[in-house]
């Protein structure tokens, strides 16, 4: 199943990359094959390091936190 989903990914990546290839640029970044498909893939990779680390500093209480002694 797992050879599966990397073979889905794969190919909506391919799909993505020849999409973008018959498209006209209007920007500089537009002329890079693949920019989106990184971009996007460096996009959730972002959103899930900065909520890992703000999960940590504002709500993870020390392991003692409830402790009435």
């Amino acid at each position: 199943m797992k050879k599966f989903w990397w073979f889905l990914f794969g190919c909506a990546a391919l799909i993505s990359l020849a999409v973008e290839m018959t498209q006209e640029a209007h920007h500089w970044w537009e002329k890079i094959p693949g920019f989106y498909v990184f971009f996007g893939f460096a996009g959730c990779v972002a959103i899930i390091l900065i909520s890992k680390a703000l999960g940590k500093l504002l709500l993870q209480k020390k392991e003692d936190y409830y402790d009435v002694r």
